[in-house]
């Protein structure tokens, strides 16, 4: 008896196995991680434009699966148009799915950057254009009450027009949006006077972190409003980013909460690292290790 039942419990796997290699399942069936990892392109400010194909095959090869672009020195995507960075993005196995734009015009920045203070409609259009599921302003000035009133401004007419082109609009974090101005933090405004499902949030785990705020409450109090996450270490001096893995930020809580969250993809950043390849290489390593 032991045999016959030893027998059809092998005979039921191998007919099990049998049907998820013959329908292309077997790796999503074994080994698909939960969530693939992505990289914010800006973390290779410093050397994508001098050679932006063969960076990019750097980040595939190293084993990343998505990638959120940013500004680059070249104009428009890398130099390329929206439908051309796209199909480059296919061609090396990478998921496109965010771009990073700019609010309002912030001092030191390249003069003649395209802001969604002067150009929205034009950058939603373009995003359309690439395909990609999500925009996202990565900063906006709000050290004043006038500044922070500009910006939920912008931040709610940019998302009309991201919802009514069929894409989601979030807003990116630095560490100064959780500084008081006439005692309220522009963070907790966004969040109060911006659409939950027109306008979300992708959370700078690293300057969330610095500031001081707890990341885990922010989603217990706002859940499903986060479903992108940028993710980079913090020094233990609160004072720099750092790899993945190589700081003080617990992603292991963090991730325990993702679905809390809504956290849907999320971006490996490193702010203008020395080594740029050296620190995403890192970064990935140490995830493997914390998320699996």
């Amino acid at each position: 008896m032991n045999n016959r039942r030893d027998f059809l419990k092998h005979a039921g796997a191998l007919a099990l196995g049998g049907m998820l290699v013959s329908n292309g399942t077997v790796n999503a069936f074994y080994r698909k991680p939960k969530y693939a990892t992505g990289l914010q392109l800006f973390t290779l400010f410093t050397i994508i434009d001098k050679d932006v194909r063969g960076n990019l095959a750097k980040v595939a090869s190293i084993g990343y699966k998505e990638v959120e672009s940013a500004f680059s020195m070249k104009g428009g995507y890398y130099g390329m148009k929206p439908k051309e960075f796209a199909a480059l993005t296919r061609e090396m196995g990478l998921g496109w799915k965010s771009h990073h734009v700019l609010g309002a015009p912030v001092k030191g920045l390249p003069a003649g950057m395209r802001t969604l203070k002067d150009n929205y409609q034009e950058l939603v259009d373009e995003a359309a254009e690439g395909g990609i599921p999500y925009l996202v302003c990565a900063m906006s000035p709000t050290g004043t009450t006038a500044e922070v009133k500009e910006t939920i401004d912008i931040l709610n007419k940019t998302a009309e027009a991201t919802h009514k082109a069929g894409i989601q609009f979030a807003y990116h974090n630095h560490y100064h949006e959780f500084e008081l101005v006439d005692g309220k933090t522009p963070y907790d405004i966004m969040l109060a006077e911006t659409d939950p499902q027109k306008m979300k949030f992708e959370l700078d785990l690293c300057w969330v972190t610095k500031s001081g705020v707890d990341p885990v409450e922010l989603f217990k109090k706002h859940p499903g409003r986060f479903p992108l996450w940028h993710v980079k270490d913090l020094d233990a001096t609160k004072t720099k980013p750092e790899p993945v893995g190589t700081g003080i930020v617990d992603f292991k809580r963090i991730f325990a909460a993702a679905n809390t969250a809504g956290m849907k993809h999320f971006f490996v950043e490193h702010d203008m690292p020395a080594d740029p390849i050296a620190s995403i290489s890192t970064s990935f390593e140490n995830l493997q290790k914390i998320i699996g």
